[in-house]
């Protein structure tokens, strides 16, 4: 099985979080994972097979994984997979060949032809309903074209994921502001996505993403309709939410955003995946 090198959380940066944030994550997410010694020195970022620890549970396993469309179409062939807590993934690939349909089935979507997908140790294509739904609060998606509600304000489209799930006002309030502090949004609270650029919209959709502080976050293209600077930008909030243990896995055909991170990356190609080096 394809396994992804585990990228252990910053605790540096999740100490500066306020104590009861500190403690979710590390309680109900199990996102904390002990660091390595001095004396064990780190393996290159890249690996084509990396060691599995007994003592980690993988946050997303895909075990012989197919997907056949009813049209006869075939999205995934053979796909294995492992993705251990606090990873930083990248899945490229061209147009068409799997990456989106990779993600729907992790967030319950779609549902696979054949194979085996754990996201936490849930089997996530054989939940339904209330269950289904409780495991969806655990993972933020953030789509290529921001699915924003037209007539509601920036405030409002982030707030409504909390309202949605019972929070109380104040409770809401509390997770609203420093979520939007963190995407840089918080001068732009009243505004709605019509009065956005097509960055500040999809960093909107981050922060909606996010703010109920869910231990899985899926990209599926998130620069895919910005331009470099944008692009840029949205990689960077990426890359902090996961220094503080939140799991990122980014679908992109962007190769040059590929090339400057220092992150492992698999490609799909023909419905099947490969574990790239860098």
């Amino acid at each position: 099985m394809t396994s992804v090198l585990h990228r252990p959380t910053d605790d540096t940066k999740l100490s500066g979080l306020p104590e009861d944030v500190r403690a979710r994550l590390q309680d109900r997410f199990k996102l904390v994972v002990p660091a390595r010694s001095a004396a064990d020195p780190s393996p290159s970022p890249m690996l084509e097979e990396a060691p599995s620890n007994p003592d980690v549970q993988p946050i997303v396993s895909l075990t012989n994984v197919e997907k056949i469309y009813t049209n006869g179409s075939k999205a995934l062939t053979g796909v294995n997979l492992t993705v251990n807590p606090g990873d930083f993934l990248f899945v490229t690939g061209p147009s068409g060949s799997g990456k989106s349909t990779l993600l729907k089935l992790l967030y319950g979507y779609e549902r696979p032809t054949k194979g085996s997908i754990l996201v936490g140790d849930e089997p996530i294509s054989n939940l339904r309903g209330d269950r289904l739904a409780m495991m969806r609060r655990r993972i933020g998606v953030v789509f290529q074209d921001y699915k924003l509600i037209p007539k509601r304000t920036v405030a409002e489209n982030v707030a409504f994921v909390l309202w949605a799930q019972g929070f109380t006002r104040k409770e809401i309030h509390r997770r609203l502001w420093p979520t939007l502090k963190m995407v840089g949004l918080q001068g732009k609270a009243q505004c709605f996505p019509d009065e956005l650029s097509g960055g500040e919209q999809q960093r909107v959709s981050i922060a909606r993403a996010v703010v109920n502080t869910p231990p899985l976050l899926l990209a599926d293209e998130p620069t895919g309709n910005l331009d470099a600077d944008n692009s840029l930008q949205v990689i960077k909030i990426l890359k902090k939410l996961n220094s503080i243990g939140i799991t990122v896995i980014v679908t992109t055909h962007d190769e040059h955003l590929v090339r400057i991170s220092n992150h492992p990356v698999v490609q799909i190609k023909n419905g099947r995946l490969h574990h790239l080096r860098r």
